[in-house]
């Protein structure tokens, strides 16, 4: 599952090309968000087949008092509603870290065509942040998927994002 220059994917912009790493930064970005207000280091945002941001959204688990509110699911659920439907057939999600089972149902539920990751499970594992034991490969085979899936992009600047919220709040105890 490592990331490399055949997988890797342009998109066109106003001109400018865009590629998984600029997306997944506007992720990172907003996992920061989540952060500054004592939520969990996660940020997604869907991207659609012409390289436009439709939602970027940060975990807030804890500050909506909600176990679903996940980024990539938030994410998902902001972008439905933006196109009016539940179905996101060639729209993309960029994720700081690799989706949970129950984010990978709802990739799959909205039918997204392209998931792209930072970190993986046992990365967010490593920091103690719980984690579902089932890889997004482990959950395209069972569901017989054909999203495609790309990790391991910007990995170690996402283990740092990971490593500025444990300081965080391991200070704030």
């Amino acid at each position: 599952m490592h990331h490399s220059h055949q997988e890797r994917e342009t998109y066109q912009k106003g001109g400018a090309a865009l590629t998984d790493e600029d997306f997944l930064r506007i992720a990172m970005q907003t996992a920061q968000k989540a952060i500054k207000q004592g939520d969990m280091p996660f940020g997604a945002c869907i991207i659609d087949e012409r390289g436009f941001v439709l939602s970027a959204a940060h975990n807030s688990v804890n500050t909506s008092v909600d176990p679903t509110a996940h980024a990539e699911v938030q994410a998902i659920r902001a972008a439905g509603i933006k196109l009016h439907s539940p179905d996101l057939r060639g729209c993309m999600l960029y994720a700081t870290c690799e989706p949970c089972a129950m984010c990978f149902a709802a990739c799959v539920w909205s039918k997204l065509d392209r998931i792209v990751f930072a970190a993986r499970n046992e990365d967010s594992a490593a920091f103690a942040i719980d984690c579902i034991p089932i890889s997004s490969m482990q959950m395209k085979h069972l569901c017989q998927s054909d999203v495609k899936i790309v990790g391991n992009v910007l990995r170690d600047e996402c283990l740092k994002l990971f490593n500025d919220w444990s300081v965080a709040r391991n200070g704030a105890q």
